[in-house]
């Protein structure tokens, strides 16, 4: 039987900085979140460049492939709905679309290279 991994010896998806309790279902609710141009989850894109919660605010900073994404209105407000189902009451999302450093390849998990015969 192979040993249970803990959350905290994975490699991090993704900086996060916060309670360490809600750094599990934040991850998990957003490897939820599908980019259906690509159908795999936006963390193994690598779209999720960092999380922060603080002063009862959680800000995710999330990019696209592309400026031109025509479905980035949709990953938002994705992320935000899945997000506010993990998050406890009281705790405003804000989830901010950035383009620096701009997104590249190299930032998908393996798993999604994988999936791309990368």
């Amino acid at each position: 039987m192979a040993d249970a991994v803990h959350p905290a010896d994975k490699p991090a998806a993704f900086p996060y900085e916060g309670p360490e309790a809600l750094r599990l279902p934040i991850e998990q609710a957003l490897r939820r979140v599908v980019d259906p141009e690509l159908a795999m989850s936006i963390v193994d894109v690598g779209l999720v460049y960092g999380v922060t919660l603080a002063d009862d605010v959680l800000r995710v900073h999330l990019t696209m492939t592309s400026a031109a994404c025509p479905v980035t209105d949709l990953i938002v407000d994705e992320a935000g709905t899945e997000l506010d189902r993990v998050v406890p009451g009281g705790v405003a999302i804000d989830v901010q679309l950035v383009w620096e450093p701009p997104w590249t390849p190299e930032r998908m998990s393996a798993r999604a290279k994988a999936f791309m015969g990368w």
